[in-house]
């Protein structure tokens, strides 16, 4: 379990972030997102003792980072795939890291073939491309068997394979009993992993909640409507927000499917479809960050 309190860090004048508090769980993909500047790198430097809190504490599993005897055996984390001695094989990187803990070579066989690299296991790593940069950061994340799991953009650089594999793999971690908080701007990836979402932006708790219930309690939602008489059923519906997605389609916000089906009904508005339609994880994660966002483009 991984527990933030009251977490304030500041930088000169700069506060990055903000009394943040959360509890990540066990047993479930905890979701870590936010715009860019919002304090997610950060919260997750202070959780692993990389960076000193102004104020507040994080724990894991009770204890701060830096407490716990054998981390590695503790918490596996990926914050910069890329921070490896270029001069040095996948194999000879993680064989140093585990040699620090006493975790046997056979734990660093496993890893490479859990990630894919055990053809590449001896080569060294400034050949590697961003996706096998990735994947090695993953195999060091996981070298000690931990029990909780720190990532940041684990999926950067991946392929559609890579990605299925990261995604199948948080979700075996988490049914396992093992905490993982997994920080993205992918929202499409979230949508799938995720079990449970924090939401922060300019270093404040937005929302800390399941994944269906932040999309939920969005708004946005919309009624996909196909009729052959889309010019009469808009008339027929004063005040509602209609887009035309087709000659005899629309997406009408407003009213919700019955009432759309009724007023169809008592006008002889023939339906052939009547769909509700749930606003995106993306539309939910625009809506929620949209006064969090640092810089905002403007319309084409």
């Amino acid at each position: 379990m991984i527990r933030a309190e009251n977490l304030t860090k500041r930088y000169g004048d700069t506060t990055v972030v903000r009394d943040l508090s959360f509890t990540v769980h066990p047993g479930t993909v905890t979701g870590f997102l936010g715009p860019n500047g919002a304090g997610k790198s950060t919260t997750l430097r202070m959780i692993l003792g990389l960076d000193a809190p102004t104020r507040g504490h994080a724990t894991v599993d009770g204890l701060p980072y830096a407490r716990h005897g054998a981390p590695l055996t503790r918490v596996g984390a990926l914050l910069e795939a890329r921070s490896v001695h270029p001069g040095r094989t996948a194999h000879h990187h993680l064989t140093a890291l585990a040699h620090t803990h006493g975790i046997p070579a056979a734990r660093v066989e496993r890893v490479l073939a859990l990630t894919g690299l055990t053809q590449v296991a001896h080569k060294r790593v400034k050949g590697f491309s961003l996706g096998m940069g990735q994947r090695l950061g993953m195999a060091a994340a996981l070298l000690g068997d931990p029990a909780t799991v720190v990532l940041d953009e684990p999926v950067n650089g991946l392929d559609p394979e890579g990605v299925l594999w990261i995604r199948t793999l948080l979700k075996s971690l988490a049914a396992e009993g093992r905490t993982v908080l997994v920080s993205s701007h992918l929202m499409s990836e979230m949508a799938l992993t995720a079990d449970h979402l924090i939401v922060i932006g300019k270093g404040r708790l937005l929302a800390d909640t399941t994944v269906d219930e932040l999309v939920r309690t969005s708004g946005g939602s919309s009624v996909r409507v196909v009729t052959p008489e889309a010019d009469r059923l808009r008339g027929l519906l004063p005040g509602a927000g209609i887009t035309v997605d087709a000659p005899d389609t629309l997406l009408v916000t407003g009213p919700d499917a019955p009432e759309i089906g009724r007023t169809a009904a008592a006008h002889g508005v023939p339906l052939h479809e009547l769909t509700p339609q749930a606003p995106s994880l993306e539309q939910a994660f625009m809506a929620l960050t949209h006064d969090s966002v640092e810089y905002q483009g403007a319309p084409a």
